[in-house]
């Protein structure tokens, strides 16, 4: 009979972690444990933008996505991996590519819009009408899904590129050289969990893509101020941003944010 697409294990992808070795009842359970990590990465820049729009300038530019529709992505992960259902697979995927349609609706910069969109209106649509068919075809074959998102990643550093090539700050081009270290170490964990695992099974040692998980965090913690950067850049140019950590630059662990030099209003 076929396995309802709710069971434990009846999804397309395994990855490399030993299911049911810790727990009965979590399949794969470090990668359970850092599924999380990624709608947290999210969760503090995305708020940040949001605090910025409400307290510092009046008249914002468009709405800001919900920290929550961030979230969602992390939550999803955890169940895809403590169940490996065929449902769980899809929530996982598809949370992740509705995510980055919402990033890309809010924060992509008009400049690069097609030629044929003139107001981010028009281009709200456009990314709404393709992510519902890459919606549509994901359920063609989901194992195919993860490769396509992150080959999305190379847009979004192509993207980076162009805008560095304009900027001199800098504070800006050492964030992006930190963001693009972190995401080679999570692609690389990634590939090795999926391409190499026979190698880390056979040493014991089969946890890369628990490895991702925390890895594309730390990229994305990075990425997030950086887009934001370039956002207020854009859209509001009389508060010129600038990148700055917490607690102190000196931190060999940090947390990036963006302020604004120029006065505001206060909340």
């Amino acid at each position: 009979t076929m396995p309802s697409i709710f069971s434990y294990q009846s999804a397309e992808v395994d990855w490399c972690e030993n299911n049911f070795v810790r727990s009965p009842v979590i399949a794969e359970y470090y990668n359970t444990q850092t599924g999380p990590q990624f709608g947290h990465s999210l969760l503090l820049p995305s708020s940040h933008i949001l605090l910025i729009s409400i307290c510092g300038v009046p008249k914002h530019h468009h709405p800001s996505p919900s920290p929550l529709s961030f979230l969602l992505a992390g939550i999803f992960s955890m169940y895809f991996h403590m169940t490996l259902s065929y449902v769980g697979q899809l929530l996982d995927e598809l949370s992740i590519l509705w995510t980055l349609a919402v990033a890309y609706s809010f924060w992509y910069p008009k400049v690069y819009f097609p030629k044929c969109i003139k107001t981010r209106k028009h281009f709200f649509w456009l990314c709404g009408v393709t992510t519902v068919i890459s919606t549509l075809m994901s359920f063609i074959k989901p194992a195919f899904n993860a490769y396509a998102l992150n080959c999305i990643a190379f847009h979004l550093l192509y993207l980076t590129w162009r805008e560095l090539k304009k900027c001199d700050d800098k504070r800006v081009h050492r964030m992006a050289a930190v963001m693009v270290m972190w995401w080679v170490l999570a692609i690389s964990s990634w590939i090795s969990d999926r391409w190499l695992c026979g190698l880390w099974q056979a040493i014991n040692f089969p946890y890369f893509h628990s490895f991702w998980h925390v890895l594309i965090a730390m990229s994305l913690l990075y990425c997030c101020p950086l887009v934001i950067y370039f956002d207020v850049s854009y859209e509001m140019p009389s508060f010129k941003p600038k990148l700055s950590y917490w607690p102190s630059d000196s931190w060999p662990v940090v947390v990036p944010y963006v302020v604004l030099e120029e006065p505001h209003k206060q909340c």
